[in-house]
């Protein structure tokens, strides 16, 4: 009997022990599946890029370095393409005006969109509407901006028009016909495009800073502006930097805007370095010329993105110590 009692909780043991393994083996299968899961739905999305972003990335510095011209060719040609690039008078016209929009962007931008962050910092009545009224211009398509200002700045459509109506005869504003001036009204456009999202970004560091900080040197007799001068601005650091890599980015792909309001012209005194590549790849059958002009364009911004990305992701000092 004693034997009988022994084999069934043997039984009942090995019984046991079996359920517990399978429960541990559902257990081990769920937490891979869950810890697969993610990845198998990020994975479509990773493919896609890898093919249609930096596959393509590849693609094109390879055509770079060929004789391709209305087709892709393979035939090696080193730095010919390149050294066409600079050699034409174009190119030097584009890379002129990215130098004068670019900086002229950035520095406005920043400018109208600190005194903008400034301004609503002061917690004003009607502060949600204002920001809606600042911001709206980022949520339009480059394409709408473009066309919209083409109409203001038409000497026969808009502001010149207008004052005329109104009896200003003399007055004068026709920078957009005009091959000297006509890429300070693509500046324009865009400056009044951006500066809403710049003032967000500013807006979002002042919210940010300790007020105690903005107290204590009120109690000593501070004025506001040199609070804002010594004491707030200099903490905006991180806005500042991340709003100059945006803007400098945008500023070097900028294409849409370009061909809705001048078409890169009158002539090509408007041309940058995206409405070169576009000309010469797709309407000029210089695929190589196109392909050398984009990688130039990819260096560009790698210069601005790299370093910053290289700042932001590399671990700060004393992180690891804990």
């Amino acid at each position: 009997m004693h034997t009988t009692h022994r084999t069934a909780h043997a039984s009942t043991q090995g019984t046991v022990d079996e359920s517990h393994l399978d429960d541990k083996r559902r257990s081990s299968r769920r937490n891979r599946f869950e810890q697969a899961l993610p990845k198998l739905v990020l994975s479509p999305t990773l493919i896609t890029t890898l093919i249609f972003v930096y596959g393509f990335i590849v693609w094109t510095t390879v055509l770079s370095f060929t004789r391709s011209r209305a087709f892709a060719n393979l035939h090696w040609a080193g730095l010919l393409q390149y050294g066409r690039v600079w050699d034409h008078p174009r190119w030097h016209v584009a890379v002129t005006n990215l130098g004068i929009y670019a900086s002229l962007y950035v520095v406005l931008c920043m400018a109208i969109g600190l005194t903008l962050a400034i301004l609503l910092d002061q917690r004003i009545r009607a502060e949600g509407g204002l920001r809606a009224i600042f911001l709206y211009p980022m949520a339009i398509s480059f394409i709408v901006t473009g066309t919209a200002w083409k109409w203001i700045l038409n000497p026969g459509l808009g502001l010149a028009k207008l004052f005329h109506d109104w009896g200003w005869t003399s007055f004068r504003f026709d920078w957009i016909i005009d091959s000297k001036m006509a890429i300070y009204t693509v500046v324009i456009a865009a400056v009044w495009q951006a500066s809403g999202f710049v003032m967000a970004m500013f807006l979002a560091g002042l919210r940010g800073i300790d007020q105690d900080m903005v107290k204590a040197a009120s109690i000593d007799g501070a004025r506001m502006p040199a609070i804002y001068r010594r004491i707030i601005i200099p903490q905006l650091r991180p806005a500042f930097v991340s709003a100059f890599v945006i803007l400098v980015h945008l500023a070097v792909k900028s294409y849409e805007l370009v061909v809705a309001l001048t078409g890169a012209g009158p002539g090509y005194s408007t041309e940058l370095p995206s409405t070169f590549m576009y000309s010469f790849t797709f309407t000029r059958n210089e695929l190589g010329m196109g392909a050398a002009s984009a990688v130039m364009m990819l260096c560009t911004v790698a210069a601005i993105m790299v370093p910053y990305l290289y700042s932001e992701l590399r671990p700060r000092s004393g992180s690891g110590s804990h």
